[in-house]
């Protein structure tokens, strides 16, 4: 996986505003709202109604400094809205994509870069997770990383799963989590 960029170290707290385009599409899990910046995609937010939409909206725009504007067409939203389609669709496998790690920071934002290296259709453990980023006892602190995940799907927060075979917690919902693996071969497609 390519989602590894360097883009985005100003982190929280960062000073200058920031201008985020913003779109909502559908998917296979419902809608999801994407936001990008000029350093990359910035987030992805599950079930995004509008009272969803309009909630995110209002934290992207305190934390990068300036009010997210919606640009379905922007040329900084084409690349992520193609390759979450084709995702969606089974064809990709993969994300390359810039991402604006801005919104988060310290050990969350290590747990997250080192998710990106775990393949479609594989899980971790939340403890392996841990360990591979060198805090072998720290993996309901990798839980807690998953649950401030701003880029799921992108960076595979629902591939991290509990060390016993439980499917564990997820931000988008346990059944979002599922229908996830399910199209990643993991777990069978859910009957109904």
């Amino acid at each position: 996986m390519n989602a590894k960029g360097q883009h985005g170290q100003g982190g929280p707290g960062h000073d200058d505003p920031r201008q985020a385009v913003w779109a909502v599409v559908a998917s296979d899990i419902g809608p999801l709202l994407l936001a990008a910046t000029d350093d990359g995609l910035v987030t992805v937010v599950f079930h995004a109604t509008d009272e969803v939409r309009d909630q995110a909206l209002e934290r992207l725009g305190s934390r990068l400094g300036a009010e997210p504007v919606e640009a379905p067409g922007s040329e900084l939203l084409a690349e992520p809205i193609h390759q979450l389609t084709a995702y969606f669709a089974g064809e990709r496998h993969d994300f390359e994509l810039p991402l604006d790690w801005s919104l988060i920071s310290g050990f969350n934002r290590q747990v997250l870069r080192e998710l990106t290296t775990v393949p479609y259709g594989a899980v971790v453990g939340y403890g392996d997770l841990a360990r591979r980023v060198g805090q072998p006892g720290a993996a309901q602190a990798v839980g807690m990383a998953m649950g401030a995940n701003p880029l799921p799907v992108v960076v595979p927060c629902h591939r991290v799963v509990e060390s016993d075979g439980g499917i564990g917690g997820f931000g988008g919902g346990v059944e979002t989590k599922r229908r996830l693996l399910a199209l990643e071969g993991v777990l069978p497609e859910p009957l109904f």
